[in-house]
Order: structure tokens, then C-alpha cells, then sequence
């Protein structure tokens, strides 16, 4: 699968994050002719740029447009959209990153998103940063968007209703929704607009993802900071399963329920772990007790520790890094009398050295023909034989 995680240390906006884009390979040909499919009454083009943001070059888009002061409200945007001549997937998407910034606007204000009046989140230029960005993953064939915690400007900003608070108030709200990893960074400048926020909000999912990387696109910021202010995308693909990194997650208990454990363990395997098992042991005061041991992948860390935490009564758990050596497995189909069997087969160096049938289809086959469920597993081994001497 294509991903992208969006490195945003010194914060996002649609221009930075559509530069980023536009550097990672996406055609800028391609981007103006899609966006004429905007059918707008202002003539737009995008341009891009190469500039040095301290030791670090980026690319910067320029939008040029005959008109940029338009106010429009959500449902002229929708109007828009939606008579558009852009394929479906970058419509909703689209539509759906602007429902986010009306929404966080009328809560601001008070009032609701449909008497929002678009100004410098809703300018001509920020439609074209919202559809850009959407039609340039799309070309890029991103699957899957993730994002880094974004840092927060200190101080104010002034913008068309006065003077705001960093970070601004929008902006906010819509981090808030998203329930957004935020880092404070000491700058009294705005890091993250509101436009970037809703793009990340709406699109992506606050994680770094394991993946291996591909290429990276770097888009530029229009402020000159201490630091480069850049946006950085990485683009590449997930990994295979057998490359993840694993954890083993522990948790002794000694007060509750056995007969609830069962359920727990559903829950954690349903949850993404990839074994669940219970250890009998004795803890102090020589009380019995059971430790519950789920193997994962980290990514799943924050979901089942809070599943162990809500469902069970330990208070805490143990998590270290593991590893694992994995055989080589396909699953194969073998003909019984019994009918068609599927088998769990082992490979080593390429080798097929043990065939198992799944035992849960033995026993459903088995009642289906009401025949003992040790006949129908002998019969299935026998088939797997097969597979092993060819």
C-alpha cells in the first residue's frame, strides 16, 4: 500500500503541504489543468518555485489569480464542488476538509456553519490548496495519509476579526476535534493555519507509521524563521507484516473474575493482537493469580493497552520490544472424502516440511456429516501428505 506521513516540525499550511506534494513528483501540468475543472470565474494558475529556507531547499507555490477577496459561504463552496468536473474521491474529500473548517469557525463564533463567512481560510487560494492537495495524492496514489504532532506558535496574530490568540481560534477547535498531538514550540508566529489543520484532520491519522521509504517532497513556507520552515512528506509503502515491530505486553491479576478473562481475550485478539495467552502464577500473600501475556505489533500498542486497562482491574502493565523468527506459511486446499480442506503449510528455504488442517473447519465438516472430527483431521492429513512428497 502507498502511504505518506506528513513531517510537520515547523507546522503545516495547504501551501506548504501542496509544495511538499508537487516536490514529491506530482505533475504541476497535471494540477492546472485539474483545477480548471473548478469551472471558477476567476482565472487561476499555480507556479512553483525552488527557494533556500536556511540549509534546506524546498519547493513554493504561487498562486496567481485575478481575484482572490471573494467570501463565500460553505454552501458556495459546496456549489462549487459539487458542479465541479473533479473526480468523486477528490470532491468528498474536499467537501469534507471544509465542512471541518465551517464547523470550527461557527463553534468559534457562535454561530452555525452554513452563515460562515469564508475569508482568509475560505479565499480563492485556499480552495485551490484543499482540491490541489487532494488531487495531487491521488496522482501520487496514496492510500493512506499519517502525521507527525504539530507545534504551537505562542503569542497573537491579526486577522479579520481582531486580534487572535496562538494558536488561532479555528485552528484549535479543529486540532481539538481531531484530537490532535500538539508540541509547544516557542515562536510568536502562526505555525499551523487553519487550512492546514483541517487538510491533516480530515485526511490523516496522527501516527508515524512503519513504512519504507520511497522519496520525500519538501514544500516551502512563506515565513523566514530560525529554523528552515519547511514542510517535509515522505512517501513510500507499508511494510510486511513479518517486518513490523513487535511488543509483548504483560499484566498480573489477581482479583477478578476468571470467567471474565475469556472475553478479554476475545476482545484483544478482535482488537489486533496477534496472541493472547494466560500464565497460572502465585503472587504475594501466595495468592493465585493469572498473567495475561498479549503479543502485538507497536503500532497497536496505545489500543490494546487501553482495552487492558478498560475491561480488566490492573491498574498497569509491563511492554518491551520483541522479536520473532518466523517460517514461511501458505495456506493450501486439499480434496477429502469429506470434501475440500484447507491447510496451514509450513515452508523452510523454500521447502514444504509440515501441512496442518485448520482445526475449526475439521470440527464444522466433521458435525456437517456427523462423523467423529479425528476421521475427518486423519483424512485431511493424509491429503497434506501429498503437498509434502511432490
Amino acid at each position: 500500500m502507498k502511504i505518506a506521513y506528513v513531517d510537520a516540525f515547523s507546522g503545516i499550511s495547504g501551501d506548504m503541504f501542496l509544495g511538499a506534494l508537487l516536490d514529491a513528483g506530482a505533475s504541476l501540468d497535471r494540477l492546472n489543468e485539474a483545477l480548471q475543472g473548478l469551472h471558477l470565474p476567476e482565472a487561476i494558475h499555480l507556479r512553483l518555485s525552488q527557494v533556500q529556507k536556511g540549509a534546506m531547499r524546498a519547493s513554493q507555490v504561487h498562486v496567481e489569480v485575478q481575484d482572490s477577496h471573494h467570501h463565500r459561504h460553505l454552501s458556495d463552496i459546496e456549489d462549487i464542488l459539487s458542479s465541479s468536473s473533479l473526480p468523486d474521491p477528490v470532491i468528498h474529500a474536499s467537501l469534507k476538509v471544509f465542512r471541518l473548517l465551517a464547523e470550527a469557525e461557527g463553534r468559534v463564533h457562535g454561530i452555525s456553519p452554513e452563515k460562515v463567512h469564508f475569508h482568509e481560510v475560505g479565499a480563492l487560494d485556499a480552495i485551490v490548496d484543499v482540491v490541489g492537495v487532494n488531487i495531487c495524492l491521488r496522482e501520487l496514489g496514496i492510500e493512506r495519509l499519517y502525521a507527525s504532532a504539530l507545534p504551537c506558535g505562542q503569542g497573537k496574530i491579526t486577522a479579520e476579526h481582531g486580534v487572535l490568540p496562538l494558536p488561532a481560534p479555528a485552528t484549535l477547535e479543529i486540532l481539538a476535534h481531531a484530537h490532535a498531538p500538539l508540541t509547544s514550540v516557542t515562536s510568536p508566529f502562526e505555525l499551523v493555519t487553519p487550512t492546514g489543520a483541517a487538510l491533516l484532520a480530515a485526511l490523516a491519522t496522527f501516527e508515524q507509521p512503519a513504512m519504507r521509504l520511497e522519496r520525500i517532497g519538501t514544500g516551502a513556507g512563506q515565513r523566514e524563521l530560525a529554523w528552515p520552515n519547511v514542510l517535509r512528506v515522505w512517501i513510500g509503502t507499508t511494510m510486511p507484516e513479518s517486518d513490523l515491530p513487535l511488543i509483548l505486553m504483560e499484566t498480573n491479576i489477581d482479583d477478578m473474575n476468571p470467567q471474565i478473562l475469556g472475553a478479554v481475550l476475545t476482545q484483544l485478539l478482535d482488537a489486533g493482537a496477534l496472541d493472547v495467552f494466560f500464565t497460572p502464577i502465585y503472587m504475594k500473600k501466595n495468592r493465585p493469580a493469572t498473567q495475561v501475556s498479549v503479543i502485538a505489533r507497536k503500532s497497536e500498542e496505545a489500543a490494546l493497552a487501553y482495552l487492558l486497562l478498560r475491561h480488566t482491574t490492573t491498574l498497569g502493565l509491563r511492554v518491551q520490544p520483541i522479536y520473532r523468527f518466523e517460517a514461511q506459511r501458505e495456506i493450501r486446499e486439499v480434496q477429502t472424502p469429506f470434501g475440500i480442506i484447507p491447510l496451514k503449510v509450513k515452508l523452510l528455504d523454500g521447502k514444504r516440511v509440515l501441512a496442518q488442517p485448520e482445526y475449526e473447519v475439521c470440527l464444522q465438516v466433521a458435525q456437517n456429516h456427523n462423523v467423529p472430527v479425528m476421521d475427518v483431521l486423519q483424512a485431511a492429513l493424509q491429503a497434506g501428505q501429498a503437498l509434502l512428497d511432490q
